[in-house]
């Protein structure tokens, strides 16, 4: 199955990964690839938990919404 992830940058220089398919799914790293496996071992593990619990309904995980387009915009102060 493909999640779609987020990657951000907090003001700390931290790499913040998210997946907004699965409700408090976060992790992050000091860089982009340790945030990117962190995410990874985040979704399994939740995953393993939300199968245990009957939680799991992956019909609904397939669907959720993808982030279409990221832009940035310059705004006047």
């Amino acid at each position: 199955m493909k999640l779609q992830i987020i990657i951000t940058r907090d003001e700390d220089g931290l790499y913040v990964a998210s997946c907004p398919a699965i409700k408090g799914c976060h992790s992050q790293g000091d860089t982009y690839e340790e945030a990117l496996k962190n995410i990874q071992e985040a979704i399994e593990l939740n995953l393993e938990h939300l199968a245990e619990t009957n939680k799991l309904e992956l019909e609904s995980l397939k669907s959720y919404p993808r982030v279409i387009a990221t832009e940035d915009l310059t705004v006047t102060l």
